[in-house]
């Protein structure tokens, strides 16, 4: 079968991805934007892609298609009802990042709950090492310990999350967007109480309907200002302009993002002003050992589907 790998890169060039392209016939490529979809997918059985838009639009033209996996657990660039009306197949990667991402999550966190950008600037600049002081103690933190640590999104990494706030001393609550959550471990809440009584709110939930700009002015006039808000889960569950104006009005006390609207941002973002934003580049993923594991995964996907057997498919929910 013709494999067309569109973004071999978004895995790292670090990583070998000989388990897949050794499965068919494969032509890779290091990166594919939106416009060069359709001249490369046109007679591919198997598309491996991450991020380029897998539509009617970019779909049509392409009748060999039967399956196409996701380097990723996220697939809000495929359009699932489209597929599924055409037979094909769409497979992503589940459970493969849990423990990269909550990782990163409490980097995250800490790194802007105890202000270390400016303390280690404090440092480097010589300020410390010209007072007589031992310690400085102009920028205060609270402890974690005691704390109400909340969760938009209680699926693997969400659960993950709770586990170690619960280890740091954490009460974890969380809210079910979709109402449907069948987690009992922690204490579910609406959204109005998750959002006045989390002093960490982070984010691991799916782009969707639903969640798209969940957290938004209303919500954060909700939060507490002391609050410090993670996002890892994808970056317009945040409204970035709704966000910078509470932080400008001090109503949360900072941000760590791993997400963004746009990716990458406008060189223009305010966000990147504020020393109380942390933003990295959508990187909580990218643990040598969790892209190995991602790609581990995808080629198993794509030789069990060879083989006839049952994977588990987002086209078949």
């Amino acid at each position: 079968m013709k494999i067309v790998v569109l973004e071999r890169n978004s895995v790292g060039t670090d990583i070998s991805i000989e388990g897949i392209t050794s499965l068919g016939e494969a032509v890779v490529y290091p990166n594919t934007v939106a416009d060069e979809v359709v001249e490369r997918i046109h007679d591919a059985e198997i598309i491996v892609a991450n991020k380029v838009p897998l539509n009617e639009s970019t779909l049509k033209d392409a009748p060999n298609v039967k399956l196409i996996c996701e380097f990723a657990t996220g697939f809000d660039n495929v359009d699932i009802a489209y597929c599924r009306s055409r037979g094909i197949k769409v497979a992503n990667i589940v459970g493969y990042s849990t423990d990269s991402v909550a990782q990163h999550t409490f980097a995250l966190c800490l790194y802007v709950l105890e202000k270390l950008k400016r303390y280690d600037d404090y440092v480097k600049s010589g300020t410390y090492a010209a007072q007589s002081r031992f310690s400085n103690f102009d920028l205060p933190f609270f402890e974690l310990a005691g704390k109400t640590w909340g969760i938009v999104g209680m699926g693997n990494i969400g659960r993950k999350v709770a586990q170690i706030a619960a280890a740091f001393g954490c009460r974890v609550i969380f809210y079910s967007v979709t109402g449907k959550s069948s987690c009992t471990d922690y204490e579910r809440v609406d959204f109005d109480t998750l959002l006045a009584e989390s002093d960490v709110l982070s984010l691991h939930c799916p782009l969707s309907d639903l969640t798209r700009h969940l957290i938004n002015k209303e919500a954060l006039k909700k939060m507490k200002s002391s609050a410090v808000l993670v996002n890892v889960a994808r970056g317009p569950v945040v409204c970035d302009e709704d966000l910078y104006e509470a932080l400008v009005e001090g109503e949360i006390a900072g941000a760590g993002l791993d997400v963004q609207e746009t990716e990458p941002p406008e060189e223009t973002n305010p966000l990147y002003t504020m020393d109380h934003v942390l933003l990295t580049p959508h990187m909580g993923w990218k643990g040598l050992e969790t892209r190995q594991r991602l790609v581990s995964i995808l080629a198993d996907n794509i030789k069990q589907f060879m083989e006839g057997n049952p994977i588990n498919v987002v086209s078949d929910l």
